[in-house]
């Protein structure tokens, strides 16, 4: 058998605020992400079986993703731990929904979060082979598995 990619893409919504950065995007803004997950590995060759000549059933990839990813950032306002970001408690309303993380929440630095867990919830015979994270229409990080080994 050979070894396949498969690749299925993802959109949500998400606000963050770089800490201490120079530019516009100190301020808490929003993007429409779309995310495009890559995985590696060779289709089951097991005929009978309902996944046989899959990888991983793209609904189960798609949980996956959900559940790691989306369920937790769409619409979601993420700021860096050296933020004040107590304040955000007490604004119920508008801010029930954040996270507080160890990194500053540029491109890159969620694409490389978003590969270290999806890579730890992929069935044994599937690899995490890349990750391709757009911020915006035109601008995107990437991860890639050969870069990070």
């Amino acid at each position: 058998m050979a070894i396949i990619r498969v690749t299925k893409e993802f959109h949500f919504e998400m606000a963050h605020a770089l800490w201490n950065y120079d530019g516009p995007c100190r301020n808490i803004h929003g993007h429409s992400y779309k995310l495009l997950v890559t995985v590696r590995g060779e289709p089951m060759n097991e005929p009978g079986k309902p996944k046989h000549g899959m990888i991983i059933d793209f609904g189960d990839l798609k949980k996956i993703i959900d559940d790691t990813i989306i369920n937790r950032f769409d619409h979601t306002v993420v700021v860096n731990k050296q933020a004040p970001h107590e304040m955000l408690k007490k604004i119920e309303q508008m801010f029930d929904k954040y996270e507080v993380m160890d990194f500053q929440p540029t491109c890159e630095n969620l694409a490389t979060c978003f590969a270290e867990k999806i890579r730890t919830k992929l069935p044994d015979n599937v690899c995490l082979h890349s990750l391709r994270l757009y911020e915006t229409g035109n601008s995107f990080a990437e991860w890639y598995e050969e870069d990070n080994k």
